[in-house]
């Protein structure tokens, strides 16, 4: 596992950062040590080599999160996000007992056309859009930036997202694309509620791993949570999605861990 000390201290997600890009042939781990680890995202799931785990049935997944007033949407270059003012957080399943993980913000992560936009991929098939909710540990550490690159850390729960009816939770997100075309461009909107990027509680059957952040500075040890069932965006939202194609998976799916019904 390579880790860079002064790399990972510079990292600060409202910040510009050393410049990087998806084009083809960039050679992220030049600048950045940890992207030629061994434990990089994303990965193929493979379904048939995820090894069940009875024990995550023994304390649920508990997301506690609230609504966040006058949230900012930003278009940093690479993907639009949304920061979180509003403290919400998750504990439970894969986590380790009695530690809170706090939302810091959503990631989009889509690409140039409907059929192929996720970072991760199931069974080698990809899907439209992947969101990225990133937490980081607020029983050990002050902020992200201290959790990133430690030992329980960082969590992200990933979303697919696929072609069909409206999601409303969205729509105010949505609304705003059109304005944040451009780097550095951002909006206040008035309120977001993050419960609406959950499924339904019926529909909360996940995969978890250990690997790392999917852009620079790529840092391991971060838990990922993927729900299995994704959400639904309509085709007049997919449309004012635009975004740079994902690098492609990285590591081997060994490891994995499902938690059915």
């Amino acid at each position: 596992m390579a880790d860079n000390v002064n790399d990972e201290s510079d990292y600060n997600p409202g910040k510009d950062e050393l410049e990087w890009g998806y084009e083809e042939g960039v050679e992220w781990g030049l600048h950045f040590p940890a992207a030629n680890g061994e434990y990089q995202s994303p990965i193929n799931l493979n379904s048939r080599e995820a090894q069940y785990d009875p024990s995550l049935l023994e304390v649920g997944l508990s997301p506690n999160y609230v609504v966040c007033r006058d949230c900012e949407v930003i278009n940093d270059g690479h993907t639009v996000r949304i920061i979180l003012k509003s403290k919400s957080v998750v504990t439970g399943g894969p986590l380790p007992s009695d530690h809170e993980y706090e939302l810091h913000e959503v990631r989009f992560h889509w690409g140039k056309e409907n059929q192929r936009g996720s970072e991760h991929t199931v069974n080698f098939k990809a899907f439209p859009m992947e969101l990225h909710l990133i937490h980081w540990n607020s029983t050990l550490f002050n902020t992200l930036e201290d959790a990133l690159a430690k030992k329980n850390g960082v969590l992200i729960i990933a979303l697919f997202v696929q072609i069909g009816k409206e999601h409303l939770g969205l729509k105010a997100i949505t609304e705003v694309l059109q304005d944040l075309q451009y780097k550095g461009k951002s909006k206040i909107i008035p309120c977001f509620n993050p419960n609406t990027l959950l499924p339904d509680p019926l529909l909360r059957d996940y995969w978890v791993y250990e690997g790392s952040l999917t852009t620079p500075p790529c840092s391991e040890n971060v838990t990922w949570i993927l729900y299995r069932y994704p959400l639904t965006i309509s085709q007049p939202q997919a449309f004012i999605c635009t975004h740079p194609k994902p690098h492609p998976p990285k590591r081997p799916t060994q490891g994995l861990r499902q938690w059915p019904h």
